[in-house]
């Protein structure tokens, strides 16, 4: 998941409680060290027995970087429920945005992309997959640029190629072509427009227009008041996601409609 600089707000009690018992799942082998490490500290010093008892079990270190991700992910999650709830009118769906399926769907899904993302290349074929298994659900994309968002940047320029492609019916042909792309750049962009059969020319004065600039720069101010953590972010019916896992993606879905 590529990072975004904002910091997230305690998660609500419910939050902590799951968060709590995968974290006491986790941190087990890292308690159990700690009381083998106390009690023979004074016998072969504290640091030289913490050194090793790591050196040999490196894998709990691995562990604990799984903890402290789940911990973020958890509470960042937790600050964007609370900042829809406070503004339910940062997840409406905007005219503009590309979206999928039923205009009255019981469940939206709603994704935050940029498409240099390593996260959001890797989820993108069963994401798809997924859109295909439900279509009955509202499937909604803000092409977020996060990773290089000046002008002319390479997630700059292929947000505003997405937009200008759906502004000619062509947005998931692109959409899908870009994410599949694993060395972008604006020429690969431009090849990519070409091979979905969009207006070069129409595009080009759609990416320049001061509309289209505007509605990208809108897209990352909305972001960061849903105090989203990075790309991919998934909000499914108001709540976001705790994990990018499609799985978990489906999961929500499933839950959305049994509500």
């Amino acid at each position: 998941m590529t990072d975004a600089p904002t910091p997230p707000a305690a998660p609500d009690s419910g939050a902590r409680g799951a968060l709590g018992a995968r974290l006491l799942t986790w941190a087990g082998p890292v308690l159990g060290a700690v009381a083998l490490v106390v009690a023979v500290g004074g016998q072969l010093g504290f640091e030289d027995r913490v050194r090793g008892w790591l050196l040999a079990n490196p894998g709990v270190l691995d562990e604990m970087m799984q903890a402290r991700q789940l911990q973020q992910a958890e509470l960042g999650a937790a600050e964007t429920d609370r900042r829809i709830a406070a503004d339910p009118s940062l997840v409406a769906v905007d005219p503009r945005d590309p979206a999928f399926g039923p205009a009255d769907a019981a469940v939206t899904v709603i994704e935050y992309v940029d498409f240099q993302c390593p996260g959001c290349k890797a989820v993108a074929p069963e994401f798809l997959a997924l859109m295909q298994r439900h279509p009955d659900v509202r499937f909604v994309f803000r092409d977020w640029a996060i990773l290089d968002r000046e002008p002319g940047g390479t997630s700059d320029y292929a947000a505003r190629a997405a937009l200008a492609a759906h502004r000619q019916g062509r947005y998931l042909a692109v959409h899908q072509a870009l994410l599949a792309e694993p060395a972008l750049s604006p020429d690969a962009v431009d090849a990519i427009l070409a091979e979905a059969g969009v207006d070069l020319v129409r595009a080009r004065q759609d990416m320049d227009s001061a509309a289209l600039r505007d509605q990208v720069a809108e897209i990352d101010a909305n972001a960061r008041a849903l105090a989203l953590q990075g790309t991919p972010s998934f909000i499914v019916n108001g709540r976001a996601t705790r994990s990018i896992q499609p799985s978990e993606i489906d999961a929500a879905i499933t839950a959305a409609k049994a509500r």
